[in-house]
C-alpha cells in the first residue's frame, strides 16, 4: 500500500497583467509561493501562444500541444496568448522549471510534445482519466527525454464519484493546480479544494489520492506534477535564473554586449510583440 503526501499549503492564484496585454493567474513565483525547488514560476492563461525566438523558431502551441524549452545559455524569444477561433478559452500552462547548475550554459533547445503523442489512459471504471505528460502512471510511461530536469506531469480529469492514487517518486516536490470543479485531496485527513487553487503537498509520502464526491454537479480536473529538487542557491532577476549574483551579472553583460550565446539577439524584434503595438 501506497502512503499519501498530505497537503502543506493550498492557495488561490490571483489573476493578474502579465506582459502586453495578457492576463495570467500565477501561483508559483507569486508572494504566496516564492519557489519551490525545482519549480520557478507556473502561470495559468487562456487561448492558445503564438511564439517566436531570435534564431527564427516560431510557430503556434494549439489546444492540447505542449512545447519544451531549455533556456541553457540564453535565448531571446516572445510569447503572446491567443484566443482560439471558436471563441472557447483553451486553457494555457506555463511551468518554469530550474536546471542544474551544471546545465546552465547548454545550447538552448526545443522539443515540441502534439496532442496526439501524450498517452492517456482510464482507471476506476473509466470514471478518471490521466493524460501522462511526462512520467509514469498506472504501468503507462511518457514520451521520454523531454527536459533536463526530471520531471512528471499529469492532466487529470475525475468524474463525480471517481477516485484516484496516483504514485510519485518519493522526496520529490509536487504540487497540484486544480483547473475545474472541486477536488478532495487525501485518504484520511481531505481537504476538498476549488477551482484554480494551487496545493502543494508535503514531501514525505510516496501517492496523492484525489477524488470527487458523488453528489458533485461537475468533474474536477486538475494538473499533478513532481520534479526533483535542485541542491543549489536561487539567484533570479527578471528572466535570468542562475546560483550565484556574479552570474547573475555576466548574464546581463552578455545580453547588454550580444555576446556568449546573445550574438543573434542584435537588432533582433519580435513580429509578436510588433503585432501587439497600436
Amino acid at each position: 500500500m501506497t502512503t499519501p503526501r498530505k497537503i502543506q499549503n493550498a492557495f488561490l492564484a490571483i489573476e493578474q497583467s502579465e506582459g502586453v496585454g495578457a492576463r495570467v493567474r500565477r501561483s508559483i513565483g507569486s508572494a504566496a509561493l516564492r519557489s519551490f525547488s525545482p519549480f520557478l514560476m507556473l502561470d495559468h492563461f487562456s487561448g492558445s501562444a503564438d511564439h517566436e525566438d531570435f534564431a527564427g523558431n516560431r510557430g503556434t502551441i494549439e489546444e492540447g500541444d505542449l512545447q519544451f524549452m531549455t533556456a541553457g545559455r540564453g535565448i531571446v524569444h516572445s510569447e503572446m496568448p491567443r484566443p482560439s477561433k471558436e471563441g472557447d478559452a483553451a486553457v494555457g500552462m506555463q511551468l518554469w522549471v530550474d536546471l542544474p547548475e551544471k546545465l546552465k550554459s547548454v545550447e538552448p533547445r526545443y522539443r515540441d510534445l502534439r496532442a496526439k503523442e501524450i498517452p492517456t489512459i482510464s482507471v476506476d471504471d473509466d470514471k478518471v482519466t490521466i493524460k501522462i505528460i511526462s512520467g509514469q502512471s498506472h504501468g503507462t510511461d511518457s514520451v521520454r527525454d523531454l527536459a533536463y530536469t526530471p520531471v512528471w506531469i499529469f492532466d487529470v480529469t475525475i468524474k463525480p464519484g471517481g477516485k484516484v492514487t496516483q504514485e510519485l517518486p518519493e522526496g520529490w516536490s509536487a504540487f497540484a493546480y486544480t483547473l475545474a470543479g472541486s477536488t478532495s485531496f487525501g485518504r484520511e485527513d481531505q481537504t476538498t479544494v476549488g477551482q484554480y487553487h494551487n496545493v502543494v503537498f508535503e514531501p514525505n509520502g510516496d501517492s496523492v489520492v484525489a477524488e470527487v464526491a458523488k453528489e458533485a454537479s461537475e468533474s474536477g480536473r486538475f494538473f499533478l506534477v513532481a520534479g526533483l529538487p535542485l541542491d543549489q542557491k536561487v539567484v533570479q532577476y527578471g528572466p535570468f535564473v542562475l546560483t550565484s549574483q556574479e552570474g547573475i551579472y555576466q548574464a546581463m553583460m552578455d545580453y547588454q554586449t550580444n555576446s556568449n550565446g546573445f550574438e543573434r539577439a542584435k537588432g533582433w524584434r519580435s513580429e509578436i510583440g510588433k503585432s501587439m503595438v497600436h
